[in-house]
Parts: structure tokens; C-alpha cells; sequence
């Protein structure tokens, strides 16, 4: 059994789609970032980092004590391993999928995050640090369109962790403002995707939960953003 600490984010996305593909048994224990429960002891002690999502396995391959895992890659790539599934096992493949692993978590994310912190949740509107995330989101769906150009999945010749990490991003393109229509390869892979029944009940998991504008709870709006009643605390 996977317990998988998360909450409806598009990292949780990844986890909880990778898990529903896969067909690993699991269990949810939902973690409201916006009361502060990452900084909780119990969670800190298998998220050092205080970010979801995380797992514990419960049954590891070496028969040992349950398992926590913490960071998207990682936890993908572990339950690729665990699995065998979404991760080729030949060098060239096993090397492609891995860079744009690690190309989602090191600047994907990380970016479009930065974009729609400033353009979405900021107190106020700052032009400087929204145009300079704005044009490395633009320039970031520029790569991805010139990769997925005559290409049905990002890397590996097959629908991989990679798809899984980047798709729940893209995803928030309508939110952020992503003239999507202007990347036309990544707009159809994005629309091949959602097509897939895993991918669908793994995005689901938790829309009940989603705070759409936590920017308006002032728990949530300090918890997360660091902003108080009269902007940044």
C-alpha cells in the first residue's frame, strides 16, 4: 500500500496520476497547506522539505520497515522502479525521460509557480518580476512545443514520468493567461493526454478541496504567500 500525503496542487497531480496509471493501492491523507499542516512533526518526518507530496510504501521491495519518499521526482521515479512501468529500462530511453524529469522540476514548475504567484496572488501587481516570469513561461512552452514537435509523448518514445510531471503544469495555462493556441504541438499533446482514464481520475482526486483563490482566506494567504492583511508580512 502507497500512503500518499498530498493536496490538489499541480505536484500532487503528478503523484496521484502516476499512482492511478500505474494501478498501485493507495490511501489519501490530505494535508491542508493553506492551515500550515506541511509544517506538522508527523509530516516533516517524511517531507523534510515541508512540501507535498510525499509517500510512505508500506511494502518495499526489501521487505524492510515502511518506506517515505519525498520530492515529485523522486517519488516517480520510485514508483516507476517499483512498478516497472513508465520508465524505459534502455539507456537512451531511460536517459531521455530523466532529463525532462528533471527539466520539469528544475525550471517547469518552478517557473510557471513564479508566474502565477506574481499574476495571480500577489498583493499587488509588480511589472518587473510578472514579465520577467511571463517570458521564461512563454520561453519554457517554447521549448516543450519544438520538443513535442512530430513526437507523441516528451521523451523515452512512449508515455512516460516525463508526460505525468509536465502535463498537470500545463494545465494551468488557461489560469495563467498561456496563449496555448501559439504552441500548437504542445496544445495536442495536452488534449491527447486528457484523454487518458488514469491521468483524468489521478487530476480529479481532490477538486472538492481546491482553494481557487486562496489569496481571499487570510490563513491561507499568510500560510502560503507570507501576506498579511496590509500585503507581505
Amino acid at each position: 500500500m502507497i500512503e500518499l500525503h498530498t493536496a490538489p496542487t499541480p505536484n500532487g497531480w503528478k503523484i496521484s496520476i502516476m499512482l492511478e496509471e500505474c494501478g498501485l493501492p493507495y490511501r489519501v491523507h490530505w494535508v491542508d497547506i493553506g492551515k500550515g499542516e506541511q509544517f506538522a512533526p508527523d509530516f516533516l518526518a517524511i517531507s523534510p522539505n515541508n512540501r507535498i507530496p510525499a509517500i510512505v510504501d508500506t511494502d518495499p521491495a526489501d521487505g524492510g520497515a515502511p518506506l517515505p519518499v519525498f520530492e515529485t521526482a523522486a517519488i516517480l521515479i520510485y514508483l516507476a522502479e517499483k512498478t516497472g512501468q513508465f520508465l524505459p529500462t534502455d539507456l537512451r530511453g531511460r536517459k531521455e525521460v530523466l532529463e525532462w524529469l528533471i527539466w520539469q522540476v528544475a525550471g517547469l514548475g518552478p517557473m510557471l509557480g513564479q508566474h502565477g504567484h506574481f499574476a495571480l496572488y500577489a498583493p499587488e501587481r509588480l511589472d518587473y518580476p510578472t514579465e520577467r516570469y511571463r517570458r521564461e513561461t512563454l520561453r519554457l512552452y517554447g521549448v516543450l512545443d519544438r520538443r513535442l514537435n512530430g513526437r507523441e509523448h516528451i521523451a523515452g518514445g512512449t508515455y512516460s514520468i516525463a508526460d505525468m510531471a509536465c502535463w498537470p503544469w500545463i494545465r494551468t495555462w488557461k489560469a495563467q493567461g498561456i496563449p496555448l493556441d501559439d504552441f500548437p504541438h504542445v496544445k495536442a499533446w495536452y488534449d491527447r493526454l486528457k484523454q487518458r482514464e488514469g491521468l483524468r481520475r489521478g487530476v480529479a482526486l481532490g477538486a472538492d478541496r481546491l482553494r481557487r483563490r486562496p489569496q481571499d482566506d487570510a490563513e491561507a494567504a499568510r500560510t502560503l504567500f507570507g501576506i498579511s492583511g496590509k500585503g507581505l508580512a
